[in-house]
């Protein structure tokens, strides 16, 4: 195992289900602590570490638009979701000392500041973690998206999709048995197999940015910075 990091800038996708925990809705304080402690491990290996957070433990706007009603207005909906979230992991993140800050894509000065590349990144190098909420402020586009385009304006090394299970898989492995485990797999693979590990815009994105997808378990403690250090459990998403 390395003696420092394998990268020195990551983007940490989580999702908004995996804040649910145990519940049916809304956010699991326990699971949100243990999530900001994983992340404050990455910051003591000396990692950078943005973070986007989906909003689906609070609001999906697809669900608005399956029964009839305006996309746009539903997508709003759940970028205001993501900003519950990330306001929930920062105050998790603060209570172990990290600094962070919250970085909107939608103007809300009052809860967090605004979202510019040139500031992001001058958070980072001061070593702040930069949690990034709205998505992308745009309808149609997922946290998904907006993870990959965060990764790549911030130079990020490696996108990390924490997910419920522990890597890439053939298909669904709590629904079927013979599904197969990849360690490693490329991006073109991914979208020509169909994994649904990411919508294939943020394939797309990150492969044409070169940024490696690292698909590990948001739910094992501990394992982000060992996946950092060149252990753990995960799936490698990159260019052959």
């Amino acid at each position: 195992m390395p003696a420092k990091p394998l990268y020195r800038r990551v983007l940490l996708k989580a999702s908004g289900e995996a804040l649910m925990g145990e519940q049916g809705f809304g956010i699991d304080v326990s699971v949100v602590d243990q999530i900001a402690s994983d992340i404050a491990e990455a910051r003591a290996l000396g990692v950078e570490v943005g973070v986007v957070i989906g909003g689906g433990n609070i609001f999906r706007g697809v669900a608005v638009a399956s029964k009839g009603g305006d996309r746009v207005t539903g997508d709003h909906m759940g970028m205001l979701g993501t900003v519950i979230n990330s306001l929930a992991l920062r105050t998790s993140l603060v209570k172990l000392g990290v600094d962070t800050v919250v970085l909107s894509a939608i103007s809300m000065p009052e809860l967090c500041e605004s979202f510019s590349q040139r500031q992001a990144t001058a958070y980072m190098d001061a070593g702040k973690v930069v949690i990034f909420a709205g998505g992308t402020g745009n309808p149609f586009f997922t946290t998904d998206s907006a993870a990959a385009l965060r990764a790549a304006e911030i130079g990020a090394d490696a996108l990390f999709k924490g997910t419920q299970v522990d890597g890439v898989y053939s298909s669904d492995p709590k629904k079927d048995p013979h599904a197969t485990r990849y360690d490693r797999i490329t991006h073109s693979e991914v979208l020509k197999q169909g994994l649904s590990i990411m919508d294939t815009a943020a394939i797309a994105l990150a492969r044409e940015n070169h940024i490696p997808i690292i698909v590990f378990s948001i739910h094992e403690k501990g394992g982000f910075g060992k996946i950092l250090m060149g252990g753990g459990h995960a799936t490698t998403v990159a260019d052959a």
